[in-house]
């Protein structure tokens, strides 16, 4: 069995404020060498401000942030940016108008000779697939190919972290989930530990080996996209991450929970009392399309999404749920379809907490 990797970044109790609003609350986590790892969250939940904290662009109000068990950051103060032997890429890929390709990739290469800046560089090019245009000019350049050579810059120093706000809010569709992969791929060929700065589930899942969510400041679970979606810690996770919507349930004998779709069964139902109101999380894809079953639904929306169509269904008291149907099943607005559970991960919380 291979012993698990050293971790390299660690976060603990940190807390940022800007004035006396608190941006960030007491938030922890640890980054293991060569993870691929996302903070995830809407605007405003305090994910940038921790990456800035990390690259040393915010003191902390509390906590402490070690580097390869060096402190960066503590209540006491901090190191600068540049002492810091790490690397970020921004939303905007930043790149020296003024400088070609190249130059733009030797731009942080202040400890070597010019040779040698121009060496690396061109090796580092080479390794991004971009050697062909190192004397463009940024401007000359696609919005790929830009956050390519920001990537080589950001790399060309042989960083310990990587640090990456929002790299693919401004590409378009086809290229950002292009460049989600290319850019992992780049990494992971590299050695990599980056931190990904993103408000995309889509980035998150596609990208991070551990994912964390954030909330208000603070970090509501860390885990892998399959156990946020599947197994959601709080009703933020569950709310948050995917699609779906919470049927009213009570809490039977047997760790059963009674539902008006049907009475179901599963670990989490272990959790509760006999007689505890609950709210259970259906998926779309846990409410299946079948002819032949006795239960159905009346569908009240439709909405195309090329292989599959997602039916918004009302249950008999006018509860709405969700159904991920394939395409080749087309049903009408109004029409009764027939429907069939099949929920591998039950996900339960108390009413109360919800």
């Amino acid at each position: 069995m291979n012993p698990s990797p050293p971790i390299l970044l660690s976060v603990d109790g940190v807390s940022c404020q800007y004035g006396r609003r608190t941006a960030v609350a007491n938030t922890s986590f640890a980054l293991a060498r060569g993870m691929l790892a996302c903070l995830l969250g809407p605007s405003g939940c305090g994910k940038t401000t921790l990456l800035r904290a990390i690259a040393g662009f915010h003191q902390l109000r509390a906590g402490s942030i070690h580097l390869n068990g060096r402190c960066l950051s503590d209540a006491r103060g901090s190191l600068p940016p540049e002492r810091r032997n790490l690397s970020m890429v921004f939303q905007e890929h930043a790149l020296f108008p003024h400088l070609n390709v190249e130059k733009n990739v030797a731009a942080g290469l202040h400890a070597v000779t010019r040779a040698a800046q121009k060496k690396i560089a061109r090796r580092m090019l080479e390794r991004v697939g971009l050697s062909d245009l190192s004397r463009r000019y940024p401007h000359e350049l696609s919005g790929g190919q830009q956050q390519r050579v920001a990537l080589a810059r950001a790399l060309a120093p042989k960083p310990r972290l990587l640090l990456m706000d929002e790299p693919f809010s401004n590409l378009d569709l086809d290229l950002r989930e292009k460049m989600r992969q290319e850019v992992r791929s780049l990494l992971k060929e590299f050695g990599a530990t980056c931190l990904l700065v993103t408000h995309d589930q889509q980035d998150a899942f596609t990208f991070g080996e551990q994912v964390g969510v954030m909330h208000n400041g603070a970090i509501e679970q860390w885990d892998t996209a399959y156990r946020l979606y599947h197994q959601p810690a709080t009703r933020f996770v569950a709310d948050f991450i995917g699609e779906g919507v919470f049927l009213d349930g009570v809490v039977a004998a047997n760790h059963q929970i009674e539902t008006e779709l049907a009475c179901l069964r599963g670990a989490r139902a272990h959790s509760y009392a006999v007689g505890t109101a609950v709210k259970v999380l259906l998926r779309p894809d846990d409410i299946l399309h079948d002819d032949h079953s006795s239960r159905t639904a009346k569908i009240k929306k439709r909405t195309f999404r090329g292989e599959n169509y997602l039916y918004t269904l009302a249950l008999p008291s006018g509860k709405e749920i969700l159904s991920l149907v394939p395409s080749h099943h087309k049903h009408a607005v109004g029409e009764d379809l027939g429907i069939v559970l099949d929920i591998d991960h039950l996900v339960v919380f108390a009413a109360a907490d919800c």
